[in-house]
């Protein structure tokens, strides 16, 4: 089993970080096939041999990944994606 951990540092209001984690779980959900799921300031997302959440603070977000035996073969690849796409959304 892989693990992806990233940090995103951000300056947004909650309301504008919750937007850009929508934003980012939308790419990843339909890219990956996961389906999400909001538990307070958590963003949960999962599927067959994915889980993880998204995690919002004042001043970070931070993504943590979990993937099966198959899907960790593409663990740098999804990282990489996954880590431009935060920063991209959350350095706004």
């Amino acid at each position: 089993m892989a693990e992806i951990s990233i940090v995103q540092q951000h300056t947004l209001s909650p309301a504008a970080a919750r937007t850009a984690a929508e934003q980012v779980a939308q790419r990843i959900a339909t890219e990956y096939g996961l389906a999400c799921q909001w538990d307070g300031d958590v963003l949960r997302f999962e599927r067959s041999g994915v889980e993880g959440a998204l995690t919002l603070e004042d001043q970070q977000a931070a993504m943590r990944i979990n993937l099966g035996f198959l899907m960790g073969a593409f663990a740098p690849a999804i990282e990489a994606k996954v880590a431009e796409k935060m920063r991209k959304t959350f350095a706004a």
